[in-house]
């Protein structure tokens, strides 16, 4: 036994980790497909919708945007970098978590950690959300429970409510997994309490969260969507804000009691009460005195919003189903965004009046799995950033982009992991560049400009870092191949508050996110790099960085920037405020062999030079820095299971972002 624990430190494994060189960029154009020859999971539909035709009158293509230094009225609370996270729907823990995380905590998805590092790399952190609907029902139990080594069974002959949520059994190997994330990448974790049946609460998923995921996990769901509640069945109709009030009341005094918050934590760091506005409406959550009574208790307040919903076509309500393609514009202007969140304002505004912040805890771009057409297209990815920036903008504190199951349009399915690498979707470049934008100081504010007298084509935000301005984005949500309908942006800086004198500099530089159309899939490219199409990534951006140089008028004090259409740009006005959310971030490479059948066979002098690169007499090794997955020490998770790295077939749907493939050990 003395030398077994002698032997203990050398259980956190070394993984060299070899820079990829360029490769060939897999793209998956536009195609149209008839839906009813298409028999496979919506995630890989390849179905095209038409993209809307060009505006008339046209839009007025070139604007000017006067920015000042020392601040500027009408800005945003201070943001952090980590503003858009993710949503991972725990009753699809197998194809998400156990395939897009992990199997299980010795297993742990090389892209999933490729991608969030990206996101790190330019906010600082990422946060991540595991619940939904599912979490009301979820029981822990012991791992022998659970067959075949998985760490949650469903039962599928227990499904409620119009999303068909079936019961979970979940192990602790499933937040062992997310400590052992947490140990490798800066990701902070939500989990949900399960608040279906209330007398008692199960509060098992608390005490265990406090032991292994320690300081990473930084809040617990207080019931999710309880406005729903009586439409799914789970509480009569007359349960309303005043009864879901109780029911908080009762959570705490069964915390206090039940030895599952040994420290008091827990208590602090609840957050609610997440409605879907289905019923209820914010303010009759605080008209309850909600937020006064369990001020100490409330880390966040939470609301949930999809602009709209398929659930009609998903799940055959008997509701009208919704045509896709004459909805399609509907996501395709800025007028969209700000008409969702005007009835927020109002939360917003008290949030910051009691010291709070207001996460949108849960969004896609439609529940009951999106749009085939929209919410796996181009245009996806102009929607999702542009409502990230107004949700910031309109003093939201984060945003929590939603993941469900493989017959969902904004996800991948985990079935085509074994043959195939992972497809990385629209809204993922949403949540990269959104991370980009805001940068890691985490006192950036942010301004709807209004610009092109409040075109709702071509918005355009400024981005201020302890007051001064530091990046502006610019949309254009036209498709027009002519290059007719490009915009340019005229940007001009003054000193001062009062807008005195020039500060503009000499020049700016510029990335673009562009495809064809907004109706393209799989062509998607951030500063001239991509992600691929279906099957072609393993979480790195690849293809050579494109950072356009565009010089300034010094004289006019002005510059020019042109955004294509569609497009996006971001503008960084200092080198500076480009060195912050540039640079490579940490990589993870594949290990290791768990697939052993259906398999192919590779020469290994041929490997050494292929995906795991470098190593000794790699002829690129010169070109190659080495690195290493493993940290010196630990994060602040209280707890973590030994994890090796271990690369294997596995699978992701997140929000219209990811398929998958690798896993590490």
């Amino acid at each position: 036994m003395w030398l077994l624990l002698l032997a203990l430190p050398a259980v956190r494994a070394i993984v060299t980790v070899y820079p990829q060189p360029a490769q060939a960029q897999a793209t998956l154009g536009t195609v149209s497909a008839n839906p009813a020859n298409y028999s496979g999971v919506a995630a890989y539909n390849p179905t095209t919708l038409n993209a809307p035709p060009v505006p008339s009158p046209a839009v007025p293509s070139t604007f000017n945007i006067q920015l000042n230094t020392g601040g500027t009225p009408g800005a945003s609370i201070q943001q952090s970098g980590d503003f858009l996270g993710f949503s991972i729907e725990m009753s699809v823990s197998n194809q998400v978590c156990t395939h897009a995380l992990g199997k299980n905590s010795s297993h742990i998805q090389i892209p999933f950690l490729n991608l969030m590092s990206n996101i790190v790399k330019r906010a600082g952190s990422v946060r991540v959300r595991v619940g939904g609907n599912s979490q009301e029902s979820a029981t822990l139990v012991a791992a022998s429970e659970i067959s075949e080594g998985r760490i949650l069974q469903k039962n599928l002959t227990g499904v409620t409510g119009t999303t068909q949520t079936p019961p979970l059994e979940f192990s602790d190997d499933l937040l062992f997994m997310m400590a052992n994330i947490s140990s490798l990448i800066n990701v902070e974790w939500f989990l949900g309490i399960p608040w279906f049946v209330t007398q008692p609460f199960d509060l098992d998923i608390v005490g265990a969260a406090e032991a292994i995921l320690g300081e990473t996990l930084i809040g617990y769901q207080a019931a999710n969507e309880p406005d729903l509640y009586f439409a799914h069945g789970h509480r009569p109709s007359t349960y309303g804000p005043f009864d879901y009030f109780g029911e908080f009341s009762d959570l705490l005094t069964q915390l206090g009691t039940s030895g599952k918050d040994p420290n008091g934590r827990a208590k602090t760091l609840l957050l609610g009460p997440s409605i879907a506005d289905a019923g209820w409406t914010p303010e009759e959550v605080w008209d309850t005195n909600f937020v006064d009574v369990y001020s100490e208790n409330l880390a966040f307040l939470s609301v949930e919003k999809y602009p709209t919903d398929n659930c009609a076509a998903a799940f055959n309500t008997g509701a009208p189903i919704i045509d896709p393609q004459t909805v399609f514009p509907d996501f395709l202007n800025h007028t969209a965004h700000t008409s969702l969140l005007a009835p927020y304002l109002n939360s917003t505004a008290f949030a910051q009046s009691h010291g709070k912040k207001l996460l949108m805890f849960e969004t896609n771009t439609a529940s009951c799995g999106g749009f085939v057409g929209i919410s796996d297209a181009f245009g996806a990815a102009l929607w999702g950033l542009d409502y990230a920036l107004q949700m910031a903008h309109s003093n939201f504190s984060g945003g929590m982009l939603h993941t469900g199951g493989q017959n969902v349009a904004y996800n991948v399915p985990t079935n085509e992991s074994t043959f195939h690498q992972w497809t990385v979707g629209p809204v993922y470049y949403s949540a990269l560049v959104m991370a980009e934008a805001m940068g890691p100081s985490n006192v950036t504010q942010v301004l709807d400009l209004q610009a092109n007298n409040n075109n709702e084509f071509t918005p355009a935000y400024a981005i201020y870092d302890a007051g001064e301005p530091v990046r502006v984005a610019l949309f254009n949500y036209i498709t027009d191949p002519s290059g007719a309908s490009d915009v340019t942006a005229v940007i001009s800086v003054a000193q001062g508050a009062a807008g005195g004198g020039g500060a503009t500099p000499a020049q700016v530089k510029v990335k673009y996110l562009v495809a064809p159309s907004v109706s393209t899939k799989g062509n998607t490219t951030w500063a001239g790099q991509t992600f691929g199409g279906n099957f072609a990534s393993d979480g790195r951006l690849t293809g050579t960085e494109d950072v356009q140089t565009v010089p300034c008028d010094t004289t006019a004090q002005t510059c020019s920037v042109k955004v294509p259409a569609p497009g996006f740009a971001l503008v960084f006005l200092s080198d500076a405020a480009l060195a912050e959310v540039d640079g490579a971030p940490q990589t993870f490479s594949t290990t290791a062999l768990t697939k052993t059948q259906n398999t192919v066979t590779v020469n290994p002098s041929v490997l050494a030079t292929s995906n795991g690169h470098g190593g000794p007499g790699d002829p690129l090794q010169a070109d190659n820095q080495l690195g290493s997955t493993s940290k010196g020490s630990k994060s602040g998770a209280a707890a973590v299971r030994p994890a090796l790295l271990m690369a294997t077939g596995g699978a992701l749907a997140f929000g219209a972002m990811l398929v998958g493939r690798m896993v590490l050990r």
